[in-house]
């Protein structure tokens, strides 16, 4: 939104012109693009961020969905940091701007999502932690200032928002029919961690519709909610053309003018597209809005921007002012980069005497697959140039003499050099076929309609384990979930990977792995589907990963029953209650402790994730299992340590109901670690 002119007073206001870039000169306003990106770094997407021969790259993290299969807050937060810090260098020099349209925080319902890849998976819990922290570390500045930004992040997009481009629908005309239910316990949380436990600078409205209103035009659910419950201290800004879409592709008001006051009165304070420029200003002479939802617009963006110092002047002389170039790149960001993919990658199957390779024993290893030396297909969507590449092949190849054959000249692998193929692996000691998708397959405004792997894939898969004498190592690179039940019994196959889309450092990362340099976190994150309602039959489940190192788990503290205090005069003392209301009198004192013990019973030292799920009683058609906790502990071999969960029965064991309520349920609860069970009843 820029500031064009200041009417004067008893005049036909001048009103501001929405758009991305201020320059006002006469009012001392600078010219300034708020559009930039920063998902797992900082990126070319959007206009206000540039790469040069000064700043010819930045850290390349792996893609969101990788980066939150490690389970590790401390992780998520560290890469904001490492990412703002390169952003505010670029920015000094000209480069980038301070607003930062990141993190993407929508639910990944369907594994055939394009756009999953961006998301911290299909776990509000997880995509609320992963939000906030990733907030938290692009936000808050090292002096403690918490009035001030770093740079300004963005949670997008707001909300039910999980399809591009399937069968026949697209983002631009879906119309998410979603329940109170749904999405007080399934859609909100995220935002709801984003804005209140983050304090995230701004929310970007979606392109859909929820329960036929544009997200973008829903008072309730921007005014309402974001900026009254929730308590925003920042700017709501829609998605790009958002307006122009529900007003032309949607069909939602019968003019432009219409269309830009709905905006602009539901909340909507930044417009990213030239809609509310060009039909704002007719939309306030016409009586539709009025001068005050524009200055109540304008301030929101200004504060932004005088959070971030914007109006301070000379950079230089400010808290970051001494970075620049010297700080993008730097061999301690590059290796975060890298720790964070061999934190991310989930082994699946591991057969006696298959994974870690020995780097002595194998004379020579094939290197087999589409994506086995691919460079870009590693960054995912929403990327920037990268500091350098290191392809799996490359990270193979240092550590032992290898033969590459890609087996398909691109992942749809239309034509699979299956002979070729099969000479290579019947030579050789070992195999890895990397395999799997890339941005042709799954990206924004592209769905897929199955979860196979893509072409002949499959095909080259078997064929080259049936001639292997040594392990064969099948490593998926993918956002979304492929169904590989067919290797997963497939006896010649000793071992499945999976690795996201690693980042400019995943073949580093994946070689770490493979030769045991690292040892994968067994409790990673496979993507699933929606394992809080799903009962069918799944080849891996949400959570399911291997280590090359064995846990267990004792329970060393929790309590066997708890009650919900109540007042005499309620009715559920009179009456059978399936649940009672999470209300301020009945959450008083409703924490307690489980406290664990967990020991690395196996030979190597690793890292462990700990989950908690609790399955609730079975009422108001609530999920059968959901994830209360989670902690990460690094262990050595044959050592243990405590790990405490402090449950609070409201926030942490609660349901929603059908009406949006959030309630108590009264009965009997599992509460789940690894194998461990443990029963809690919750009564009045």
């Amino acid at each position: 939104m820029a500031m064009a002119s200041v009417s004067p007073q008893n005049s036909v206001p001048k009103v501001p012109v929405f758009l991305l870039f201020w320059n006002v000169s006469r009012l001392g306003i600078p010219k300034y693009e708020w559009w930039s990106e920063a998902l797992h770094g900082v990126s070319y997407v959007g206009p206000g961020t540039h790469f040069s021969n000064n700043v010819a790259g930045a850290t390349s993290f792996p893609q969101v969905i990788l980066t939150a299969a490690s389970f590790n807050t401390s992780l998520f937060e560290a890469i904001g940091k490492v990412v703002s810090t390169e952003a505010r260098a670029m920015y000094n020099v000209g480069l980038a701007g301070l607003t930062f349209w990141s993190p993407n925080i929508n639910i990944f319902r369907d594994p055939r999502w394009g756009r999953g890849q961006e998301t911290p998976g299909e776990d509000p819990l997880l995509s609320s932690k992963y939000g906030s922290c990733y907030v938290k570390g692009l936000q808050q500045r090292d002096d403690g200032d918490t009035e001030k930004l770093k740079v300004a992040a963005c949670c997008k997009h707001y909300t039910a928002y999980d399809l591009d481009n399937w069968k026949g629908s697209d983002r631009y005309h879906f119309n998410a029919v979603v329940t109170k239910q749904d999405m007080d316990d399934t859609f909100q949380p995220p935002f709801k961690s984003c804005v209140i436990d983050g304090n995230v600078a701004s929310v970007m409205c979606s392109y859909n519709q929820v329960n036929g209103k544009p997200t973008c035009a829903d008072a309730d659910l921007l005014s309402g909610v974001i900026r009254g419950e929730w308590n925003l201290n920042g700017y709501i800004v829609t998605d790009c053309d958002s307006i122009d879409v529900f007003y032309n592709s949607q069909n939602y008001t019968k003019t432009p003018e219409e269309a830009a006051a709905a905006a602009i009165l539901a909340g909507v304070d930044l417009n990213c597209g030239s809609f509310l420029g060009q039909h704002t200003e007719a939309a306030v002479k016409g009586g539709l809005v009025d001068e005050h939802a524009i200055d109540i617009a304008v301030s929101n963006n200004f504060a932004t921007l005088m959070r971030l110092g914007f109006f301070d002047g000379d950079p230089s002389k400010q808290l970051y002012g001494k970075l620049g170039p010297k700080d993008v790149c730097t061999a301690e960001n590059q290796e975060l980069a890298r720790e964070a993919a061999r934190q991310g990658i989930v082994l699946l199957k591991n057969t006696a005497g298959s994974l870690p390779l020995s780097p002595t024993a194998i004379k020579n290893l094939a290197v087999i697959g589409p994506n086995a030396n691919v460079t870009k297909t590693m960054i995912g969507n929403y990327e920037g140039a990268p500091c350098k590449y290191t392809t799996p092949l490359q990270g193979l190849a240092a550590s032992v003499a290898t033969t590459y054959l890609p087996g398909c000249s691109n992942v749809a692998c239309s034509t699979a050099q299956v002979d070729d193929a099969k000479k290579l692996a019947a030579a050789a000691d070992a195999t890895v076929l990397v395999m799997g998708a890339d941005l042709s397959i799954e990206a924004e405004s592209r769905d897929r309609v199955d979860v196979l792997l893509p072409g002949q894939q499959q095909l080259l898969i078997t064929a080259v384990a049936n001639v292997s004498c040594g392990p064969v190592i099948l490593v998926i690179m993918s956002g979304g979930g492929m169904d590989v039940s067919f290797a997963r019994t497939n006896d010649k196959i000793t071992s499945i990977l999976w690795v996201g889309y690693p980042g400019e450092a995943g073949g580093a990362a994946m070689a770490d792995i493979i030769f045991g340099y690292y040892n994968p976190n067994p409790s990673n994150g496979y993507p699933g589907r929606t394992y809080r309602f799903y009962t069918g039959e799944t080849v891996y489940s949400f959570g399911d990963g291997l280590s090359y190192s064995q846990f267990t788990h004792e329970l060393i503290q929790a309590p066997r029953l708890v009650y919900v205090p109540l007042e005499e005069s309620h009715v559920c003392h009179s009456s059978e209650c399936q649940s009672v209301l999470a209300s301020e009198q009945a959450c008083q004192n409703s924490t307690f402790d489980m406290l664990l013990r967990v020991k690395n019973v196996g030979a190597i030292s690793g890292s462990h994730t700990v989950f908690l799920f609790s399955s609730p009683p079975a009422v108001h058609n609530s999920p059968h299992k959901h994830l209360v906790g989670f902690e990460k502990v690094s262990l050595n071999a044959q050592t243990g340590r405590h790990v405490r969960f402090k449950v609070d029965i409201c926030k942490d064991l609660s349901v929603v109901d059908e009406l949006g309520s959030k309630k108590v349920a009264l009965g009997e609860y599992v509460l789940h670690v690894g194998s461990l069970k443990h029963f809690l009843s919750v009564r009045i």
